[in-house]
């Protein structure tokens, strides 16, 4: 017998769940299936949050001939027999076929290319599933030929009618066995699978298969039995795939916001998830130079020290460290001032005309230099008092320009000009 997850996939539009906003009624995705005038699409979302199911739907419904491959098996010859067959007026008289590739990201540029003519021509309507941003991951040709949907995780409600619906169908279900579940124990289930249906009535199908019937010969399924049949909550964080760079992002974001607890969600996500502690390491010393600089410049040497002591002691003791440096960063004032200078500078470099750089500022070590006036006129600071001197420095081109901008955090560096 299939898996539980397998039986119950949905038929019809009527009986998914979840993704209202792109496939609730009368949303665009919802009209074309109902109307079967879909278009080559991308569906992009976490595992488990209706991506296969929705193509199963458009399966049982369409009129067109619907094919199926996955990209870790499939070639380009099986690309090419799918269009072949799809062209053959005898088997299929609309000589088109609606063609789902599961895990498309996966497919190199030489098997997506193989699709994009097909695609063109209208041959072939493309469903491609995937995980990962397709932006990065798909053929832009391809991805400009199809409409990118965005599948969000499912909600814990969304999953706890799915898991009510396996426990009370009697033909793809649940609902002959003699049951008993505890409200508290699936509401816990729906919560802590983290969007994905599918773990979550994997978790309840082997809750059911794997608990004795009691004296009344009633199967029941409480909180301690799904916390069994569920075991370590599955972390919302996979260093491979997209989330990656999501999770990073609102680490960074949440340091340069200057909020400690998301600041140490985030990172508990990346090592949960086995994030290379090295990685995080150096986030931190790039934002406590980039965010915080002369606002409070401990803050890059605590980041620095850091890093060391993840290099020598390792995990699990290394998250100590990470997070002391990442709340200093989070807690510190804020100045970009070298960030936007540094960026400024390099900018000029690349698109002006900088100009030479002053004569009197050249080197002059080596003998004889001085006849072509290398160094001649230079005023050395601390023959003079306070050691500070007026004389020019900026090449004659960028007289005036100004890249240190400073903020109130970098008054003293001011106050010694």
């Amino acid at each position: 017998m299939e898996p539980l997850a397998y039986r119950m996939k949905p038929k019809t539009l009527d009986e998914f769940v979840g993704q209202e906003d792109i496939v609730g009624e009368n949303k665009l995705l919802y009209r074309l299936i109902k109307a079967d005038k879909l278009t080559s699409a991308i569906f992009w979302g976490p595992p488990g949050c209706g991506k296969t199911s929705l193509a199963r739907v458009i399966a049982n419904t369409t009129k067109n001939k619907f094919e199926t491959l996955n990209a870790t098996t499939a070639g380009v010859a099986d690309i090419k027999k799918v269009v072949d067959e799809a062209q053959n007026i005898f088997t299929n008289p609309t000589g088109r076929v609606i063609l789902f590739i599961d895990e498309i990201h996966r497919f190199n540029k030489l098997q997506q290319d193989a699709l994009l003519p097909h695609v063109e021509k209208g041959t072939v309507i493309l469903i491609g599933a995937t995980t990962e941003n397709p932006y990065f991951s798909v053929n832009k040709a391809l991805i400009s030929r199809s409409t990118v949907f965005k599948f969000k995780e499912l909600s814990s409600d969304d999953i706890l009618k799915v898991l009510n619906n396996c426990i009370q169908d009697k033909e793809r279900g649940l609902g002959n066995y003699n049951l008993k579940v505890d409200d508290s124990a699936l509401k816990y289930l729906a919560m802590n699978t983290n969007g994905d249906v599918r773990s979550a009535m994997n978790a309840l199908e082997l809750a059911v298969l794997t608990t004795d019937m009691n004296s009344e010969g009633v199967i029941v399924i409480d909180k301690q039995v799904i916390l069994d049949c569920l075991g370590q909550k599955k972390s919302v964080y996979d260093k491979s795939d997209d989330s990656h760079y999501d999770v990073i992002s609102a680490f960074i974001k949440s340091m340069r916001g200057s909020d400690p607890d998301a600041t140490l969600h985030y990172m508990a996500r990346m090592l949960e998830g086995g994030e290379d502690p090295m990685f995080i390491a150096r986030r931190i010393v790039i934002q406590a130079s980039e965010d915080v600089g002369l606002a409070n410049n401990e803050a890059l040497q605590v980041a620095v020290a850091a890093m060391n002591a993840v290099h020598q002691v390792g995990m699990p003791e290394a998250r100590i460290p990470l997070a002391q440096a990442a709340l200093v960063v989070a807690l510190s004032p804020k100045s970009n001032t070298s960030y936007l200078g540094i960026n400024m500078a390099m900018e000029d470099i690349k698109n002006k005309d900088i100009g030479q750089v002053p004569m009197h500022l050249r080197n002059s070590v080596a003998e004889g230099m001085e006849d072509f006036g290398y160094g001649v006129g230079y005023k050395y600071p601390h023959d003079f008092e306070n050691s500070k001197v007026e004389q020019q420095y900026m090449p004659d081109k960028l007289l005036g320009t100004k890249y240190f901008l400073p903020k109130k955090w970098e008054s003293f560096y001011e106050e010694k000009k």
